[in-house]
């Protein structure tokens, strides 16, 4: 059973928080070309779609956690300082998500700002470096006794 919690938990994490990572990245790049343009009716189109692309993963993400938290219980694993250390990572990249990046993506899809944008770029940077931070700890497991 752990070893499918695990494959789900892997899966959700590719296929969920890779398009939010990749969508929410591309985001403020396309807030300046909608901001330079802005009867631009395509460029408005795309901030949307990246956007709605970041709302519906970011919902199907919350498995991750789930499959993540249920994959450790199985594996025993739930009190080491890596799996502590990730599940505070994964909170404080959540919470820089739902505060700050969705919000902000939102207000420039009514209203695209190129100076905006970089104050969201900064905020998806810290996003995507906390979710790379989690992946090495997924990988790595410092102190793990599985030789990895």
């Amino acid at each position: 059973m752990t070893k499918f919690l695990l494959s789900v938990h892997v899966l959700a994490a590719i296929i969920a928080i890779g398009p939010v990572t990749v969508a929410a990245s591309m985001f403020p790049a396309a807030t300046r070309r909608a901001a330079d343009a802005p009867s631009d009716a395509h460029a408005r189109a795309v901030l949307a779609t990246l956007h709605r692309i970041c709302r519906v993963y970011a919902t199907v993400g919350v498995v991750v956690p789930v499959f993540g938290l249920a994959t450790a219980i199985g594996l025993g694993v739930l009190g080491d300082i890596w799996l502590i250390v990730s599940i505070g990572l994964t909170a404080l990249a959540a919470a820089l998500l739902i505060l700050f990046v969705l919000p902000g993506q939102n207000a420039l899809v009514a209203a695209p700002d190129g100076a905006s944008a970089a104050r969201l770029a900064m905020y998806t940077g810290m996003f995507n470096l906390l979710w790379a931070t989690v992946t090495v700890l997924m990988i790595v497991r410092p102190g793990s006794t599985t030789g990895a």
